[in-house]
């Protein structure tokens, strides 16, 4: 389990970046003040429609229901009449590009020479915590039983974030996204949960909703012509609302990393043809790297972020990193055939980069002579799931080491590095989303 700084629980006082990011108001408390209880957001009385165009809040809410005319993003309290006519003056914000499922919709983007398939594959070390409350499990039902029995609760309640499907899957702390055009792979720092209001998966779940979100929104207000992705300030405006979103009431505390592959092109200077050209965006220790299987090498891998040993740039409750300040954007020249994969650290930190490059090389190959048809998680788009046989085999290989408590692994050698005792693989969430670039057909 990676640490928190001790500098990251203090209260959040006078860091400048993060006050020059963040308005004063939004800042989260520290994890030693008092708490007060958490309201139970879907036993308050919702706004009736005739209220919906009137009553807004400044802070979204979120919870889950099975009712998709009910609002989360509208208030749930008493709201005085000077707030609300200030509040309906206001423009509201872009509708999201949802498709029929309330997925975002990978069509509002200007037409795109290069897309992406795409597979997940996904590991994970303990049940996560749910969100949002109030949690319907089940009484323990005996002393021999865990304290916590979420894992094994009935609720099955889609969440929603300001009235919207939240989008992506959690993986344990993680959290991962995969579409046509944007990949990511967050990875929130377990260590929020020992803490009563620590919750390491929603923040990475809520940063990627908004990462995603951000970056559909700016593509569908744009032609091909003058679309021109700014990967920091999406995210830079991602970890604002999430911060938002988490603030009191909600007051949920948690950090996470993050890393993304967003798909565009550029034209050749000497023939004018598009070339697939990917904006790689990083900040901690999760990683995107190009594995080109026809070669069998690698193209590129981003760096990790660190503060110290264990201890990666996150964003979140407390800590000095925000993506304006800290986050690494690379323009990565690609081909087609070329795999992105973008991962948390339960990959690279059990696996070393050759022999993630080998195994994807290995695993194109093996899907190409027709094998493994009936393995792994079909997640590709068009029905395509070569690559969810990809990530399923990178993520099982990472596992194996993972769960070995002899084997060599780049942690335990990194660790000794460090002065400190480790042996065997690192029992940690393995999130992969593998992607091969491919010319777009629709």
């Amino acid at each position: 389990m990676r640490r928190l700084a001790p500098r990251l629980l203090k209260a959040p006082t006078t860091h400048a970046r993060l006050r020059a990011a963040v308005p004063a108001a939004l800042v989260l408390r520290s994890p030693w003040s008092p708490r007060p209880k958490f309201p139970t957001l879907l036993h308050e009385a919702l706004p009736t429609p005739s209220q919906r165009a009137t009553f807004r809040t400044a802070t979204p809410l979120l919870y889950s229901t099975d009712n998709n005319d009910t609002i989360a993003g509208e208030t749930v309290a008493t709201t005085t009449e000077s707030t609300s006519s200030a509040s309906s003056s206001e423009e509201p914000p872009p509708p999201l590009p949802l498709d029929d499922d309330g997925r975002l919709d990978p069509s509002v983007f200007p037409k795109l020479p290069f897309c992406f398939d795409t597979g997940i594959g996904l590991f994970a070390k303990r049940t996560p915590r749910p969100f949002p409350p109030p949690f319907l499990s089940p009484p323990s039902g005996s002393f021999s039983d865990p304290l916590s029995t979420h894992d094994r609760s009935r609720d099955r309640r889609k969440v929603y974030v300001n009235g919207h499907l939240i989008q992506g899957y959690t993986n344990g702390d993680d959290a991962v996204f995969a579409s046509k055009y944007f990949i990511c792979a967050n990875d929130g720092v377990g260590a929020w949960s020992m803490r009563p209001r620590g919750h390491a998966g929603l923040w990475a779940r809520l940063i990627l909703h908004f990462w995603a979100t951000n970056i559909f929104q700016d593509a569908a207000s744009h032609s091909q012509r003058d679309y021109h992705p700014d990967p920091v300030s999406y995210l830079q405006h991602a970890y604002e609302q999430t911060v938002e979103a988490t603030s009191e009431p909600n007051d949920w505390q948690g950090t996470t990393t993050a890393a993304g592959a967003l798909l565009h092109f550029r034209k050749n200077s000497e023939t004018g043809d598009p070339e697939p050209l990917v904006y790689v965006t990083n900040i901690g220790d999760s990683q995107v790297m190009v594995v080109r299987p026809s070669t069998r090498e690698m193209v590129f891998k981003s760096k990790e972020q660190w503060h110290w040993f264990d201890c990666p740039r996150q964003l979140g409750t407390n800590s000095p990193d925000t993506p304006v300040n800290c986050a690494v954007v690379d323009e990565v020249p690609i081909r087609e055939g070329d795999v992105v994969l973008a991962m948390s650290d339960g990959v690279i930190d059990n696996l070393w980069a050759h022999e993630i490059v080998e195994k994807v090389s290995e695993s194109v190959e093996r899907w190409e002579r027709g094998e493994g048809r009936e393995e792994g998680i079909v997640e590709g788009e068009d029905g395509k799931d070569m690559m969810g046989f990809v990530a399923e085999e990178l993520k099982e290989a990472a596992k194996v080491i993972a769960l070995d408590p002899f084997a060599e692994s780049p942690f335990m050698e990194h660790a000794i590095e460090e002065g400190l005792a480790s042996g065997g693989g690192k029992l940690d969430d393995i999130s992969v989303v593998a992607a091969m670039c491919r010319k777009n057909k629709g």
